[in-house]
């Protein structure tokens, strides 16, 4: 399962592998306090992508189909969280003071599609071994 949630609230259990995907490091925050797996800071939109959303709820489609031409153009920059939410829970962590319209929620999508498009195999050929 692939979860989105401020950096400023609580790790909690539930949260498994926590990522980081801001492409700044969240103000206030100590490294030592995030209980962070890594810092997914490539997946995050490119700079000028990020500054011309600039965090305006009415730019956010339009943000949306841009960061995810990003993510498409660049796979190396998220199939490391692909692998990790394959792998058990992972909470993907943002700065944004907006739950809804951010650049993580519209990477938590991506990735559960990429999770869907690449499900487990079908063809018989692909389970041999497999019983």
């Amino acid at each position: 399962m692939i979860r989105c949630k401020r950096v400023y609230e609580a790790a909690t259990a539930a949260d498994g592998q926590r990522v980081l995907v801001d492409r700044l490091w969240p103000r206030g925050c100590r490294k030592e306090s995030l209980a962070l797996a890594d810092w997914a800071k490539d997946a995050a939109p490119s700079p000028e992508l990020r500054k011309q959303f600039c965090h305006e709820v009415e730019l956010f489609d339009e943000f949306r189909l841009l960061y995810r031409a990003e993510l498409a153009a660049h796979p190396a920059h998220w199939l490391g969280l692909l692998e990790r939410a394959r792998n058990g829970d992972l909470t993907l962590l943002f700065a944004a003071r907006d739950e809804v319209h951010n650049n993580a929620v519209v990477l938590a999508e991506f990735l559960e599609e990429e999770l869907e498009r690449c499900g487990p195999p079908s063809s018989p050929v692909c389970y041999a071994g497999e019983f």
